[in-house]
């Protein structure tokens, strides 16, 4: 952003009102006890990952249907009269069964996570529109936070010095900024980028006033979507004057190596590398023995770290996924060994054993050493381009 634009944005922030900072003593004391508390992990985040490889956790909705949950279980009493139907509102159960996502947490921290990705995939007020649950994001990205602390902090109590990070989920939501929903008329969206901008801002603060340590953009298939959300962190951060992590994973769709908006894999890093992510990487659609030539293709030309959390192979004519814990440890092992990854861990189908696996199996190979990489201007369009 420019000085000047950065400088009138922190004018009005002085003159605007501060709605999610604490007023009481008691309340301040505790928000700077949270700001140190967060400043101290990052940095160890940071030095972490100069050492090993991190892991990641694996899928949340994966998890949360082994539970085979009713209408009620989502309904709890809170929302018992609710309008609308809830089932399938897993951000939801942060509020209402707060108990069955801790305990995911605590099994994926169990198995060697660590970085705890938040239960917020769609917790902005476009994607829980579905729901007529606009009202209720900025809650429930701080609760969703705050019972990923919490079960971090647990773990840490009984296993002391064994600091858990939790990352903050942001889902692309439910629409696309950059294609027409309507076939028959191709100027049209269905959101706009402003639209798109606050929703993330409010799911940015709700993150890390429950206590996020970084911040995940995940599950990309529209740049747009995530440019948004990128700004909106960056607004965030500037106005509550914080640095945090902030990690990107984007989604290939399918075997023609491209987002859903139509971008390469280096077009896409050429469309975020500006935000300066703590990484980027891909994650969703595809399994690792899929995902291996872009990964490869990220890791020779990413000046940051490199992130992979694959699906557990592909689905079957159910829809499940059949790839064992063993198969793809194996398959992630491989990418370690030759120096690809900095952060490994498992999207859909994936489970605490496979974060497991993975994590043994990656013990002792050293992260991706981060190149040098040419000063050139990195221009992209759906393809990249690059002039010296």
């Amino acid at each position: 952003m420019p000085s000047v634009m950065r400088w009138v944005f922190a004018v009005l922030h002085r003159l605007l009102p501060e709605p999610t900072r604490p007023n009481s003593l008691h309340d301040q004391n505790d928000w700077m006890t949270m700001m140190n508390d967060r400043k101290e992990r990052i940095a160890l985040l940071r030095k972490r990952a100069e050492n090993k490889i991190l892991i990641l956790d694996g899928a949340m909705g994966t998890m949360i249907q082994k539970h085979k949950l009713s209408e009620e279980d989502y309904r709890g009493e809170r929302f018992a009269d609710w309008k609308q139907d809830l089932k399938g509102n897993n951000d939801l159960l942060s509020l209402t069964r707060p108990d069955i996502i801790k305990d995911i947490h605590l099994q994926y921290i169990a198995a060697g996570a660590d970085l705890q990705g938040t239960n917020t995939f769609s917790a902005t007020t476009i994607a829980q529109a579905d729901y007529g649950m606009e009202s209720l994001a900025y809650e429930i990205n701080y609760e969703s936070a705050k019972i990923a602390r919490a079960a971090c902090d647990e773990w840490e109590a009984v296993h002391p010095g064994d600091v858990r990070f939790v990352n903050g989920a942001i889902g692309p939501t439910n629409r696309t900024a950059s294609i027409s929903p309507d076939v028959n008329n191709p100027g049209f969206r269905g959101v706009n980028f402003d639209q798109l901008r606050e929703a993330y801002k409010e799911a940015v603060n709700g993150l890390l006033d429950g206590g996020a340590d970084a911040l995940l953009v995940e599950t990309i298939f529209d740049t747009l979507n995530a440019k948004a959300a990128l700004f909106a962190i960056d607004e965030v951060l500037e106005e509550r004057g914080e640095d945090v992590p902030v990690l990107i994973s984007g989604t290939i769709t399918d075997a023609s190596g491209r987002t859903l908006s139509g971008q390469t894999t280096e077009a896409f890093y050429n469309s975020v590398r500006h935000a300066k992510p703590f990484s980027i990487g891909l994650n969703c659609a595809l399994g690792a023995a899929q995902l291996r030539p872009y990964v490869q293709e990220l890791s020779r030309i990413a000046e940051c770290r490199v992130s992979v959390y694959p699906n557990a192979g592909l689905p079957n004519e159910f829809g499940e996924y059949d790839q064992s814990d063993a198969e793809m440890a194996a398959l992630v092992k491989e990418w370690a060994e030759t120096g690809m990854v900095n952060l490994l861990g498992g999207c859909c189908g994936t489970t605490p054993p496979h974060i497991k696996a993975i994590a043994d199996a990656v013990a002792n190979a050293n992260p991706r050493k981060l190149p040098k990489i040419e000063p050139k201007m990195r221009l992209s369009g759906l393809e990249p381009f690059n002039a010296a």
